[in-house]
């Protein structure tokens, strides 16, 4: 799927809607066509070196690019399918130059001032949102490094968040802390226990 050449159009993804620790991090980018960046594909099959590297590309050569996040807190209050659609729309939002349509990966489409079309898939099929998965990814990694090393018991900079057993066991061990998502059923058994 390609964009119209005459028409701006940002790609938007997320990070991090599975944990069940921290926030859900989301990109909008705009690719400059003139600039082609070799390479864009879902972030989930790059290596973590390939990803930071396409990232400064990224951030070098799009037209314009914005990251937005919401927190724990709002995914415990909205669900994390809203709180992923709200920080998706900051994200377009925060871009500094508006574009005229907005390709969602996935099957929902956030409300913005433009027009939007979810594309399923679209991480692996269109650059705009493979950029934005990089961009959304290395975004919320980068978080949870900073939050491995306010609460080092959790072995945050390892799982990232996400239900492994050695993360279960440290949550069933120390408890939840404030980063965890209450609204998530293993957080919620340790809280029940």
């Amino acid at each position: 799927m390609r964009a119209e050449p005459e028409r701006l159009v940002c790609g938007v993804d997320e990070a991090g809607r599975g944990p069940i620790a921290g926030p859900v991090y989301a990109a909008a980018v705009l690719l400059d066509p003139l600039r082609p960046i070799a390479g864009l594909r879902d972030s989930k099959e790059l290596s973590a070196l390939r990803r930071e590297a396409l990232a400064v590309s990224i951030r070098a050569t799009a037209l314009a690019w914005a990251v937005a996040s919401a927190s724990v807190e709002e995914i415990d209050r909205l669900n994390i399918l809203q709180a992923t659609l709200l920080a998706m729309r900051r994200a377009v939002e925060a871009l500094a130059v508006a574009p005229q349509a907005a390709w969602i990966d996935g099957d929902h489409c956030p409300t913005l001032g433009c027009a939007a079309r979810a594309v399923v898939g679209g991480d692996r099929s269109v650059p705009q949102i493979s950029a934005a998965s990089i961009l959304a990814k290395t975004a919320r990694d980068a978080e949870m490094l900073r939050l491995h090393e306010r609460f080092p018991r959790y072995g945050l900079d390892q799982h990232k968040g996400y239900a492994t057993p050695g993360h279960l066991a440290r949550l069933a061990q120390y408890g939840a802390c404030e980063i965890h998502r209450r609204s998530f059923a293993p957080v919620r058994l340790v809280l029940g226990a």
